[in-house]
């Protein structure tokens, strides 16, 4: 009976959860307060440097409504100073008897810690309870602190015969309005944009969604030989909507663009490895690569791909069209979504369990 108990408040947990906005680098989390089967008090992440889960829900509380409570919470409590104290001393201080947490917290910081430092002072925790369902709430943070690289989804828009455009250097809008919308909705998810310098020279993107979200997301251009240098009026050079950074091995390019807004990055060799472990190194936990084709193969090549979002439109473009990228080798996916956007179709693909 306990068991199920617990599955249904973490349940309420992690619905509390999905309700964090706007938390940037810090996970979505949620909590809630039970006492004798009664629930006293839920709480959610708060904006980025606001009070935790932990801290939204017990506050709401007195010390003598959390003496003796138990608390459900989908990640576990934090131990140390950040931009909020740490949660496990408030739960302490508090008088909570039982603790029962979904995921460990897979930041080194914390991992293991916080659930250790409750228990040498006596309170019971629990943990694992709804471990998977909590998981999906923050599968780019989980993959980040896990493997040490951001997430990265590979987003294409493409014709039915497998085209990017019309023709080399060419424009070209392939899927409807209400993949335009999407696009934008899924652009704030991440916290990093990635285009090629033939995206940004021949489209001229702003890259920045709609509606913007609190904390924008860094509009990241590969060039590695430095042709923006050409194009220091390209709009994401000098708008100030978002940061741009602007990733290269030309060692001329930083001082060539210094009258625009740009961070530039010189690599020794400016290749998609290299890129990434310069974001993560930044700490972008994941990455939206809208391409090109080139940009694309790049990181199928150096296989720095977790997800494929495809966007297809029906048309056919013709044989003078910009192929799509082909992975090197065949892709097997664990994970399929499809969906009709309109006369569009949206396809989801997970190459990897790695949340």
């Amino acid at each position: 009976m306990m068991e199920i108990n617990d599955q249904y408040f973490m349940k309420i947990a992690i619905d509390q959860a999905k309700q964090a906005t706007a938390t940037w680098q810090n996970p979505q989390v949620g909590a809630v307060v039970v006492k004798d089967g009664e629930i006293l008090a839920t709480g959610h992440t708060q904006p980025f440097g606001g009070p935790h889960a932990e801290r939204d829900a017990l506050t709401k509380l007195t010390p003598s409504q959390t003496q003796g409570a138990t608390l459900y919470v989908t990640l576990e409590p934090c131990n140390h100073y950040g931009k909020q104290p740490p949660c496990t001393q408030l739960i302490i201080d508090r008088g909570i008897k039982r603790v029962v947490i979904a995921e460990t917290d897979p930041h080194s910081l914390v991992m293991g810690k916080g659930i250790a430092q409750l228990r040498q002072h006596g309170i019971t925790v629990v943990t694992g309870v709804s471990e998977q369902a909590a998981a999906q709430v923050n599968p780019h943070y989980n993959f980040f602190f896990r493997h040490g690289r951001p997430w990265i989804t590979l987003k294409q828009a493409i014709s039915l015969d497998h085209r990017v455009s019309a023709g080399p250097g060419q424009r070209t809008v392939i899927t409807n309005r209400a993949v335009y919308e999407r696009v934008h909705r899924e652009r704030a998810r991440f916290q990093g944009i990635v285009i090629g310098s033939t995206t940004a020279i021949v489209d001229d993107p702003t890259l920045v969604p709609q509606p913007q979200p609190t904390f924008m997301p860094v509009r990241i251009v590969l060039d590695r030989r430095g042709r923006l240098a050409n194009h220091p009026q390209l709009k994401l050079l000098h708008d100030g909507l978002a940061p741009t950074w602007v990733f290269t091995a030309d060692p001329t390019l930083a001082d060539r663009l210094s009258a625009t807004t740009a961070r530039v990055f010189c690599l020794p060799t400016g290749g998609v490895k290299e890129v990434v472990a310069a974001v993560a190194k930044e700490g972008l936990q994941s990455l939206y690569v809208e391409g090109g084709p080139t940009v694309h193969r790049a990181f199928a090549a150096a296989d720095l791909v977790e997800e494929v979002t495809t966007y297809i439109d029906l048309r056919m473009l013709g044989q003078n069209g910009v192929a799509a990228f082909t992975p090197p080798v065949p892709w097997s996916f664990v994970d399929r979504q499809v969906e009709l956007l309109g006369d569009n179709i949206r396809i989801t693909e997970r190459k990897q369990e790695h949340v």
